[in-house]
């Protein structure tokens, strides 16, 4: 009896099929560690960094994401700092040079006292500097507090990241976030955040969709992906 060697059992094509399963492995995992969104989370507080008190920032801000953050998957990388500008620059520089953040988010330190020197800090490793984002964050806290004009709170640009400051207490980062909203929901005064994904479209991040019961994105209409089925 005669057999026949099936084609398909051909050393070639057999590394062939192997070569094309590894080169679309690799790109699939390519594309979703691309795809993952990475955060810096930064609380400064001299106290806090002490232990004399326990830090309420960070643990307010991933609350927040976790309810604001619809895609893609996100994970932070997070620093608790004293109020040392030295320190803060050196912090922030890590988390966007080395770690690879998308998105820096301060708490703490932006007030007119000599040891609050988070803003200084930050425009000092900026490449650009975005005014809208301090003017907005004042704007929306104005609508709570008149002290909001001491706040010295900024937003820059470094390298492939954003870096926003934000206030120091929990409920005061929620409003600066989400905004303004009337009792029915309706928003009165857009929060920071609305502009937070497209500047990261922009800047080549990956690209976020927001719950839109907590904060709508904006973005133009040429820049909206169709929802994936």
């Amino acid at each position: 009896m005669k057999f026949t060697r099936h084609p398909f059992s051909s050393p070639v094509l057999v590394t062939i099929s192997r070569h094309f399963l590894t080169s679309s492995l690799l790109y699939f995992c390519a594309m979703t560690a691309q795809e993952e969104l990475i955060i810096g989370l930064v609380s400064i507080s001299d106290r806090a960094s002490q232990g004399v008190y326990q830090d309420e920032g960070i643990p307010a801000l991933e609350e927040w994401l976790r309810k604001a953050i619809a895609s893609p998957s996100w994970k932070t990388v997070t620093r608790l700092l004293p109020d040392e500008r030295a320190v803060i620059e050196s912090a922030l520089k890590e988390l966007v040079d080395r770690d690879g953040c998308h998105l820096v988010l301060t708490t703490g330190g932006t007030g007119p006292a000599q040891r609050d020197v988070t803003p200084d800090a930050t425009l000092a490793i900026a490449d650009k500097v975005m005014p809208g984002f301090g003017e907005q964050m004042r704007q929306v806290s104005l609508k709570f507090v008149p002290t909001a004009i001491l706040s010295r709170q900024v937003g820059v640009i470094r390298k492939q990241a954003l870096i926003l400051n934000l206030p120091g207490q929990p409920k005061a980062i929620r409003e600066t976030l989400e905004g303004v909203k009337g009792p029915n929901g309706e928003q009165i005064v857009p929060g920071v955040f609305a502009a937070v994904p497209y500047c990261i479209d922009l800047i080549g991040g990956p690209y976020i969709e927001t719950n839109e019961a907590v904060v709508k994105a904006f973005r133009p209409k040429s820049a909206i992906r169709p929802k994936k089925p």
